[in-house]
């Protein structure tokens, strides 16, 4: 199994924990990489170090926190090579990965429950791109400077 990054700003922590706690229980390699208090942190800070992890490790994947969602999300699609998906239900995870190739699942620790979370989690680990014509698609994606 690829290893999973996890990382969230302040306004995601306790939903990262329950995350943590699914990982660990799933046996899924992971890196916690904060935060770890609920002092305030910038999302776009966290979102920067958590995708560079991703680009730096074959086959990982990323998992971002913030209270909606939104800005963590809008964060990491600025980095290059990035396919973030902000997902509230468990189609669109799978959907994500199996289209889109996303590599990185965002969520809200204020908008979706712990349980929830968790099923968006395994639906967005368990799928795995199909490439064929949906690799034209993500294939434009990417920067053609």
């Amino acid at each position: 199994m690829r290893r999973v990054f996890i990382g969230s700003d302040h306004g995601g922590i306790e939903l990262k924990a329950a995350l943590v706690e699914e990982l660990d229980a799933a046996r899924i390699g992971f890196t916690d990489m904060g935060v770890h208090s609920g002092e305030a942190a910038d999302y776009p800070d966290i979102a920067q170090a958590l995708c560079a992890r991703v680009l730096e490790e074959n086959e990982s994947l990323g998992v971002l926190i913030c209270g909606t969602g939104i800005g963590i999300s809008i964060a990491a699609n600025k980095v290059p090579g990035i396919r973030a998906a902000l997902c509230s239900e468990e189609y669109s995870a799978s959907m994500s990965r199996r289209h889109n190739d996303a590599n990185v699942l965002c969520l809200g620790g204020r908008v979706t429950g712990p349980e929830l979370a968790k099923s968006i989690l395994r639906a967005f680990l368990a799928s795995s791109f199909e490439g064929g014509r949906h690799q034209r698609r993500v294939d434009k994606l990417e920067p053609h400077c």
